[in-house]
């Protein structure tokens, strides 16, 4: 499971596309250690222990911690030091908030269906303006049911992955309020 939500996370997917993915790319089966016609779990299992098993933030600091002394004991990680460059990376104190990483989500759906279908900017409801999550939520609701309405839009990759992974985003904020 903690590699499934390492794919999740580097490939920027929801539990649905990460799942579905791994039953096709085979770098994905590689990492999971799985033969080519290994079944795949079910996505439902990954969201509940995404969400039951990994309340606490302390748990996932311990399976880091953990494959790193994995990966040292291995020889995988050579060096005690740590590189520092300028590359721009998420760190978790600085984190965005829902209703900003909401908004973000939302652009790169809207972005991808622009992508394929140029005339759906009319269509689309007006964008939040307040900082209210909850105004956030409605508008990213009002947009999935119009992306999901139009199924020629929704079979598309490009645009199933990013729609999946605010639908899932929604879902979780929904449940934390």
């Amino acid at each position: 499971m903690f590699k499934y939500l390492l794919l999740k996370v580097i490939y920027d997917l929801s539990d649905v596309d990460v799942v579905e993915r791994s039953k096709y790319d085979m770098s994905f089966k590689y990492f999971l250690d799985m033969a080519p016609e290994e079944a795949v779990i079910e996505p439902s299992s990954l969201t509940k222990f995404r969400k039951l098993r990994l309340k606490d933030v302390k748990i996932l600091d311990m399976l880091l911690k953990k494959s790193v002394e994995i990966a040292l004991e291995k020889g995988v990680i050579k060096s005690h030091s740590i590189i520092v460059d300028a590359t721009h990376t998420r760190a978790r104190y600085n984190q965005k908030s829902p209703r900003e990483a909401l908004m973000n989500q939302s652009r790169k759906v809207r972005k991808a269906v622009y992508q394929v279908q140029d005339g759906m900017k009319e269509r689309f409801p007006i964008k939040n303006t307040t900082d209210q999550l909850e105004e956030e939520l409605r508008y990213c609701e009002e947009l999935i049911e119009i992306i999901e309405n139009d199924s020629s839009l929704s079979a598309y990759p490009k645009v199933k992955e990013p729609l999946n992974l605010l639908k899932e985003m929604v879902e979780d904020d929904l449940e934390n309020l």
